[in-house]
């Protein structure tokens, strides 16, 4: 088992990703109440490093396999995979495979750009700024 990859790891990986040419992915948004999926399909051999999220969910890998950043370091695998992510979270992959992978979060918001906007932040920087702002209930 190898030690969990820090978010600053993950942001410098991003940073230098982008500096090459990107690839263009189709994201597909699903709506029940109270839940917004979004799901999309990677091509294989792709490097992608998501935001963080500010509150925790599911994420689902339902075709394919990839390697992962996890709280127990980097680590292969293959669908089906389920892997719940707490609050704070930014992970990064690597896809061995064509993959196809869902992220499901709690809201009843239905506008995908606000979701992304509302419940996510780009750095761990702005998160650590957005958690000072939550207030505590006993």
């Amino acid at each position: 088992m190898s030690l969990p990859v820090p978010v600053s790891a993950i942001e410098a990986l991003e940073a230098e990703c982008r500096k090459h040419p990107q690839v263009e992915v189709k994201y597909r948004h699903h709506f029940a109440e109270g839940v917004y999926a979004r799901e999309v399909t990677l091509p294989a051999d792709c490097i992608v490093a998501g935001r963080v999220h500010k509150q925790s969910q599911i994420c689902i890998l339902s075709q394919g396999r990839m390697k992962v950043t996890t709280e127990y370091g980097v680590v292969e695998v293959e669908a089906p995979f389920t892997l719940v992510s707490p609050p704070g979270t930014k992970r990064a992959v690597f896809t061995l495979t064509e993959c196809v992978f869902t992220t499901i979060l709690g809201t009843h918001m239905t506008n995908p750009e606000v979701i992304h906007d509302t419940l996510t932040c780009a750095t761990e920087q702005e998160y650590l700024q957005y958690t000072r702002y939550i207030p505590c209930h006993s």
